[in-house]
């Protein structure tokens, strides 16, 4: 079991006055049972149903007022009602309706008893096959392991504990950054986390990736309105891990005769089941950030060891020294992205890149964030900061001078000036520090930078 960081949020929602029972959403598969089984510990009495059975659904399906369901739950799980905290985790809820609309009884009539429900694909249904009680419920988002929660999942404490230190110290920038390229390499699953941790056998992982793999056509396809959707997602997902960290177009995609349609409400299913993420570009550089829809979104895979698998790049990655070496890049932009969208939990924080497109040239910065009152561009790349062109541009027409530069060099802030001739402030963020982008960002600002 990995104690994740989301067991904080977890006691957050815990430690709210006015508690409302909470959804915890996320792909099949990203350790959410495991999570809410380690949080339980902190509790008196702990209550797991899983609808996927037919016993603990049909305490649901009997039509019972809130009292005697609760009863009843005691009754079938042989508990008793006790003066402490009492969890009840309601697993797999998407099987059974009645049990999704029973959540606004919790809240309003037994609020005393703490409730979390969890299920796979839960994204999709929402607003389709079943609803949700508006305002009754609150959500949590849980994602892949982080690099931090990786390095504590095999078991490096050291690593763990020196990730916060900031600034961080050169010494332990070899170590971290060749333990990055192995979280980059297998990705942040939970069970292929814990059977490389045991085994450190790349090969050992193969029926774990198949395994995830097949569950997710399963899953999804076994929500699909009709047969043809089933087809294309099927589709879709396959040639998803070929497309990863590229910009995609509708029509035809991977290769197929499938309209735009079609596959827009293929990618939409399976980024409501959050096994993707379309990431839509912006051409503004001052905050509100606004998406343009009408231009061609970046694909972002759930995990990027998911991708190495079914790409075929893992040979290559374990034998490169330099991330930006492969796949031209993108597997070293996709990861980074992986740890950005970890860190972004709301609407205002999306991550989103950045583009300007004319007939004559054209820029693109891998990704840009909101922090405090600025858009902040972040570029993955290697090389010096003179040769950071696209960057250059977003500087020019920002209203500020600081930006980012992931790459596999030593955390430092360089004083640099755009071709242009205006000044501005790089941070150069080892990869393994991307996780903590939004403190080192206060780091920076505090350097004496914020001029």
């Amino acid at each position: 079991m990995f104690n994740r960081a989301i067991i904080k949020e977890l006691e957050n929602w815990a430690n709210k006055e006015y508690r409302k029972p909470l959804v915890l959403r996320g792909a099949r598969q990203v350790g959410k049972t495991i999570a809410v089984e380690i949080f339980s510990k902190k509790f008196d009495q702990y209550i797991y149903l899983n609808l996927e059975t037919a016993s603990d659904r049909r305490l649901f399906e009997m039509n019972y007022g809130i009292i005697e369901l609760l009863q009843a739950i005691f009754f079938e799980k042989d508990k008793k009602q006790v003066e402490g905290r009492t969890l009840i985790f309601i697993d797999e809820i998407q099987n059974c309706p009645d049990a999704v609309s029973m959540l606004r009884y919790f809240y309003e009539s037994a609020s005393k008893f703490f409730v979390i429900a969890a299920g796979s694909l839960l994204e999709s249904l929402i607003g389709r096959k079943i609803n949700f009680p508006v305002g009754r419920v609150e959500y949590l988002y849980m994602k892949p392991l982080t690099f931090k929660e990786y390095v504590a999942a095999i078991g490096d404490s050291s690593s763990a504990e020196i990730l916060d230190k900031i600034p961080f110290p050169d010494f332990a920038h070899e170590k971290l950054l060749k333990e990055f390229h192995k979280y980059t390499l297998i990705g942040g699953m939970p069970e292929v986390v814990s059977v490389y941790s045991k085994t450190q056998n790349v090969i050992e992982l193969r029926p774990v990736y198949e395994s995830l793999l097949r569950s997710y056509l399963d899953d999804v396809e076994k929500y699909a309105r009709n047969d043809t959707l089933v087809r294309v997602i099927r589709h879709t997902i396959e040639s998803c891990f070929y497309l990863a960290g590229s910009r995609i177009k509708f029509e035809g995609f991977g290769q197929s005769n499938y309209k735009s349609r079609e596959i827009s409400e293929a990618l939409k299913t399976l980024e409501k089941a959050m096994l993707i993420y379309l990431m839509y570009p912006t051409t503004g550089t001052e905050l509100p950030v606004t998406a343009d829809y009408k231009k061609s979104p970046r694909l972002h895979i759930l995990d990027t060891g998911l991708v190495n698998y079914f790409a075929g790049l893992q040979k290559e990655l374990f034998s490169t020294q330099d991330l930006n070496s492969v796949y031209e890049g993108k597997i070293a932009e996709h990861i980074v992205g992986q740890e950005l969208l970890a860190e972004s939990q709301t609407l205002t924080e999306k991550v989103q890149f950045w583009v300007r497109e004319k007939k004559q040239s054209n820029a693109q910065v891998d990704f840009i964030i909101p922090f405090e009152n600025y858009i902040i561009p972040i570029e993955v790349k290697a090389g010096k900061a003179g040769r950071l062109r696209s960057l250059h541009e977003f500087i020019n027409r920002a209203n500020h001078k600081y930006a980012v530069r992931v790459y596999s060099g030593k955390l430092k802030v360089d004083t640099a000036e755009t071709i242009k001739g205006k000044k501005f402030f790089l941070l150069n963020l080892p990869y393994y520090l991307t996780g903590n982008i939004k403190k080192y960002l206060h780091w920076f600002f505090e350097q004496g930078v914020k001029t």
